[in-house]
């Protein structure tokens, strides 16, 4: 009998392990990290990124919530760092979705960052 006990826990604790990375994962309704592309140069707070593949990353400096855009596939990336604002969504987010405004010097600036399957939308 001892041996059902002991191997429950052990099931238990598997299973408590992997519900804490997942909650960890989505602390705020989103993901840590994900991947987008942008397909004309956009500007992202002081930088103005090349079109491309980036990896994005959701990070925290104390209370600020900061996105750290890091360009792919390139030998010298170019990177952008951002506060950003979450708000929450109604519901999970069916599809990815960037929203831009175009600024006095006609470029794309990237105003709302949505990704699919989060709960929460990045406001720049």
């Amino acid at each position: 009998m001892s041996h059902w006990k002991s191997l429950a826990l052990i099931v238990v604790c598997i299973l408590s392990i992997a519900l804490l990375a997942s909650a960890a994962q989505y602390k705020f309704g989103i993901a840590d990290t994900r991947h987008l592309t942008f397909t004309e140069p956009t500007r992202v707070g002081d930088v103005l990124l090349p079109k491309g593949d980036y990896e994005v990353t959701h990070t925290m400096q104390g209370a600020d919530h900061i996105m750290l855009f890091k360009q792919l596939n390139t030998k010298q990336p170019v990177e952008a760092r951002v506060k950003c604002q979450l708000v929450p969504l109604t519901r999970k987010a069916d599809q990815t979705q960037q929203e831009f405004v175009i600024n006095a010097k006609n470029e794309r600036v990237l105003h709302t960052l949505i990704f699919q399957g989060d709960t929460a939308q990045h406001v720049f």
